[in-house]
């Protein structure tokens, strides 16, 4: 599967796991050159806090467009290590 924003792709894996309709890809499929920071911060009542990243692709920025969960609960270690994407983010086989 590939994920990619404003024509450019994002992060590419064919390991993905899929959890609440979001597709997870690996912490190394994601292509760091595209990423930038994030300081927001959500939190999960089952799956824990959020941490988020921020696109910048040919001069745009997607805001807090790539979120993860570096300490997940016990009930989403599987989700550990991986990243998702907002709507807009177009995820594609």
């Amino acid at each position: 599967m590939k994920a990619i924003w404003n024509g450019v792709v994002v992060a590419e894996s064919d390991d993905i796991v899929t959890l609440e309709g979001n597709h997870y890809f690996p912490e190394a499929s994601l292509k760091r050159e595209h990423t930038t920071f994030s300081n927001h911060r959500t939190g999960c009542a089952w799956k824990g806090q959020a941490y988020y990243l921020s696109l910048f692709v040919n001069g745009e920025i997607n805001p807090d467009a790539v979120w993860y969960y570096p300490e997940p609960t016990e009930g989403a270690a599987e989700i550990k290590g991986r990243f998702a994407f907002k709507a807009g983010v177009d995820i594609v086989d």
